[in-house]
């Protein structure tokens, strides 16, 4: 299999790192040309204008789910015209009580060409295989919850 990667930069802008007194923002660049302002959660004091490593990890799952399921619906001959996601990332204490994305829910609302008709149920049931078979979903276990649209 192929190796993915990112290169990550940060550089101290205070005379000494000391906690609470230090930035958390950094670059991410993806693909050796696109380049990604980050910083912590604005909850943790980042810049609410980067993004932050949970938005980028729900991006990932939304982004993995949405290419699986247009691979599944291509298969079955379903003509998928658009497909918008509202992905949210929620954070609290997992059971060890330690801080982490708890839950990522998926909100996928999914358009077909004209004339085109699919029941809410087999809908509903390919979205759970998109889920099933996305590599970053598996990655996540069982914190992603796909609320269909």
């Amino acid at each position: 299999m192929s190796d993915l990667a990112i290169e990550l930069h940060w550089q101290r802008a205070e005379p000494a790192l000391q906690t609470g007194k230090y930035s958390n923002a950094h670059t991410v660049l993806y693909n050796t040309n696109h380049e990604v302002q980050v910083d912590a959660a604005p909850d943790w004091g980042g810049d609410p204008d980067h993004t932050n490593p949970e938005q980028a990890l729900a991006a990932a799952l939304s982004s993995c789910h949405m290419m699986t399921f247009l691979a599944l619906c291509a298969k079955a001959g379903w003509p998928v015209a658009s497909y918008h996601d509202y992905a949210e990332a929620h954070l609290g204490k997992n059971p060890q009580g330690q801080m982490s994305v708890t839950r990522i829910d998926l909100n996928p609302v999914v358009r077909f060409d004209t004339g085109f008709a699919i029941d809410p149920d087999e809908l509903a049931q390919m979205q759970h295989r998109a889920h099933r078979y996305c590599f970053i979903a598996n990655t996540l276990a069982d914190s992603v919850e796909i609320n269909v649209r």
